[in-house]
């Protein structure tokens, strides 16, 4: 596969510079002499694309806040290796009718401050997520709880206002922990959770340690007696620091170094596909309040030139909704392909046959969001809309898309759990940074409150044939391309796995069975 960027979006030689001095850092140093040093006081190492803006565990502030998030705390469920759901705290979790689950907790979970996990636990955690003045990420998804009823300290119900096929994948999200009803309150204070480690120290902008809690109820378990998060904003630094063996494990692998680490025997490339590049808009104001605009942007996009020059080939396009496979067979499943005279038709329609100006918003961490705004921006310029690219910093990022303040916005994401429910996330879910600010659908809204309800497979699929139509017509957002996610990892790292197509973010979870061999 020919994996060169197109000639007006080759990386700058400031990157394969750094990468090169990577690889002569490793040879001076010695990574094998560095590893050593990191094994004595068995502290694992792990690169972040970025530090997370806070650590509050019912929000989403991204990839690299969650890797930290799985390792202080836990919920009710989760998922294995296999992508399969498992219990967590709990030790059962069935259906109880149509419209409730039931569950009973493991009697050695621990909270961090050793006292047991019990019922009214898990309802004071469901209470915060749907209090009134909650900015919990998922706090609209659990509206569809009418109550938790405690039935015994460790058992307990939850009574939902109308049958959800989905909703236990709701209570593996790690936005929605188990927390402990003697959380302190205040506006930084975090609460008291149940993961393998308890929160360490923080140095602002830079690192989070988190320490081994002896309390875990899995034996044997966490095996190291530290994790050190380590921030790397920029992606050749990160690399550089796992050539090197500063680090043992890193996320967000960047493209360009995936065939380098995937031939240093020293080192593995665990890489899944599944997480996705996309286009979201500012739906409130602005010219891509106007839908054919938004398709415009749908039919200018060269995919294949994302794909070259942001994934370095590996990659696939996307035009359609990213469903699981199951309900991917839809004759709108690709609906848009490039056509930029298709895309001047419908800016002479929507009356700027001459184009326009907007704003373009993306960060330079990861780098593969300035990519692919550099090659968008120069797929509009071809079509008459003059894209301004406005770069900063992932939390400002992070602030910017939560408030709206842009006009189309480069963004990488996954689907949160592996059923079609989960794109309602970003197409009807609650306001975030990852949706087109300001979107509504009501069409979309019935179509996903018709698939909570359904629980036949047939029926399911049919549900989610008509939403991929509804969302080619609205056109929320532009869909460009399913990406190649990996993790860089020392080959002397034991138990560390990813985990497969969209639930590679879920992978830190492993980091409990980590260890140094």
């Amino acid at each position: 596969m020919d994996r060169k960027p197109p000639r007006d979006a080759q990386p700058r030689p400031g990157r394969r510079a750094a990468l090169r001095g990577a690889a002569t850092a490793t040879a001076f140093f010695g990574a094998a002499g560095l590893r050593n040093a990191v094994a004595q006081d068995g502290t694992l190492r792990v690169g972040l694309v970025n530090f997370p803006p806070n650590m509050r565990p019912l929000e989403n502030t991204g990839s690299s806040q969650a890797a930290i998030k799985l390792m202080i705390n836990r919920g009710l469920l989760a998922y294995d290796a296999g992508g399969n759901l498992v219990p967590e705290l709990a030790q059962e979790f069935a259906a109880d009718g149509p419209d409730a689950y039931r569950f009973a907790l493991r009697g050695n979970a621990k909270f961090h401050n050793g006292e047991p996990v019990t019922a009214e636990d898990v309802k004071y955690s469901f209470e915060q997520i749907t209090a009134a003045n909650s900015s919990a990420f998922l706090r609209s998804y659990f509206a569809v709880v009418d109550r938790v009823e405690v039935t015994g300290p460790l058992t307990g119900r939850y009574v939902l206002k109308e049958p959800s096929t989905p909703f236990p994948h709701l209570l593996a999200s790690y936005h929605a922990p188990v927390l402990s009803q003697k959380s302190p309150t205040g506006a930084n204070a975090l609460p008291i959770s149940a993961g393998p480690f308890r929160m360490g120290t923080i140095e602002r902008g830079s690192s989070i340690e988190v320490e081994r809690f002896d309390g875990f109820y899995k034996p044997g378990r966490p095996r190291a007696a530290r994790i050190r998060f380590q921030a790397y904003g920029d992606d050749n630094l990160r690399v550089s620091a796992l050539q090197a063996g500063d680090v043992d494990i890193i996320e967000g692998v960047p493209w360009q170094a995936m065939d380098s680490i995937e031939a240093n025997p020293r080192l593995r490339l665990d890489s899944t596909v599944g997480p996705f590049m996309n286009v979201v808009f500012n739906t409130q104001a602005g010219p891509f309040t106007n839908p054919k605009l938004r398709q415009a942007v749908a039919w200018a996009v060269n995919r294949q030139d994302v794909i070259r020059a942001a994934l370095y080939g590996r990659g696939t396009p996307l035009s359609g909704l990213p469903m699981p496979e199951a309900y991917a067979r839809s004759s709108f499943a690709d609906p848009f392909k490039l056509d930029p005279a298709r895309a001047k038709q419908l800016m002479a329609e929507a009356g700027v046959p001459n184009g326009f100006s907007c704003q373009l918003l993306s960060t330079s961490s990861p780098l593969v969001h300035q990519q692919t705004a550099e090659v968008l921006q120069q797929n509009l310029r071809e079509v008459g809309i003059d894209a301004q690219l406005r770069l900063h910093d992932w939390t400002t990022r992070v602030a910017m898309g939560n408030r709206g303040q842009y006009d189309l916005a480069i963004m990488g994401s996954v689907i949160n759990w592996p059923d079609p429910d989960s794109l309602s996330l970003f197409l009807d879910g609650p306001a975030s940074y990852s949706r087109s600010f300001g979107f509504k659908s009501e069409r979309m809204n019935a179509i996903f409150a018709a698939g909570r309800r359904e629980s036949d497979p047939a029926k399911r699929r049919a549900i989610y044939d008509d939403l991929q139509r509804v969302a080619a017509e609205e056109c929320p957002i532009v869909w460009l391309a399913l990406r190649a996610q990996a993790f860089g990892v020392q080959a002397g790292v034991k138990g560390f796995r990813n985990f497969p197509g969209s639930l590679t973010f879920y992978a830190p979870i492993s980091l409990e069975e980590a260890a140094l061999g």
